[in-house]
């Protein structure tokens, strides 16, 4: 019952080495095979992704820190 005579696979086998085929060739496309794959470029996009965040909060805190002289040069020349 649990296999057959001469070698021959069962139908459970052939249909694990397909499927085992098939993620074989789904681990290619995402790592890639001599160039970049899905993963390398998502990691990519990330990166780039982080470094707009960080340019963000450094334009936001330069803005905070303008608006912020703004408000007392306002004040000392309300005086």
């Amino acid at each position: 019952m649990g296999s057959e005579k001469g070698g021959d696979m069962t139908e459970f086998e052939g249909q694990v080495l397909a499927d085992l085929s098939v993620l074989k060739s789904q681990m290619r496309q995402v790592l890639g095979i001599g160039q970049p794959g899905r993963l390398t470029l998502l990691e990519e996009r990330v990166e780039r992704h982080e470094r707009s965040v960080q340019r963000l909060k450094g334009l936001a805190g330069a803005a905070g820190g303008l608006l912020a002289v703004f408000h007392l040069a306002i004040e000392y020349f309300r005086r």
